[in-house]
């Protein structure tokens, strides 16, 4: 059987060696919260967080707890829209990208 790279460690090296690829995550994650998919949006967070700053970094940089900040960007996690808008700044500062957003009619 050929060895294969667990797929956490192949997302971690693209974020780090792939500047576009991060903010297009980053993108993906903030669409899927105003679009009602919190559970891939934390679970795409906690990714670029693993790649990109680390837990404990980002403690220091939110003042809340490193077990906190993973148990909330889990599935099942239950962050306040405080927390997260920490969580996005501190990945919107290490990304260097900015969020806009504008709305499109339903049809």
């Amino acid at each position: 059987m050929t060895p294969t790279r667990d797929f956490k460690e192949t997302v971690i090296q693209r974020v780090q060696n792939d500047p576009e690829f991060a903010a297009a995550l980053f993108d993906e994650a903030a669409s899927l919260f105003l679009n009602g998919e919190p559970e891939t949006a934390r679970l795409i967070l906690r990714d670029l967080v693993n790649a990109t700053v680390g837990f404990e970094k980002l403690a220091d940089e939110t003042s809340r707890p490193s077990k906190s900040l993973h148990r909330m960007l889990s599935a099942k996690g239950n962050p306040t829209m405080e927390t997260l808008n920490a969580i996005f700044t501190v990945l919107r500062q290490r990304l260097k990208v900015d969020i806009k957003v504008h709305t499109v009619p339903c049809h």
